[in-house]
């Protein structure tokens, strides 16, 4: 038995499956972007923490 017949032994006529999660947006209009709400969160940490160390630089000279 040749490699080629063996692999195609028990496979259905068509082997290919259909993607289960699909690339991209179809065709459809395209949407607004992705809205990133963490950034400005990340922003007010980081000043916060800018805001106590120089706080803290002022209080104990």
């Amino acid at each position: 038995m040749a490699d080629e017949q063996f692999y195609k032994h028990d496979r259905p006529p068509n082997p290919e499956l259909p993607e289960d999660r699909p690339r991209g947006r179809g065709a459809g209009p395209p949407g607004p972007p992705a809205q990133h709400s963490t950034t400005w969160k990340v922003v007010v940490v980081i000043l916060a923490i800018v805001v106590v160390i120089v706080f803290g630089i002022m209080l104990f000279p």
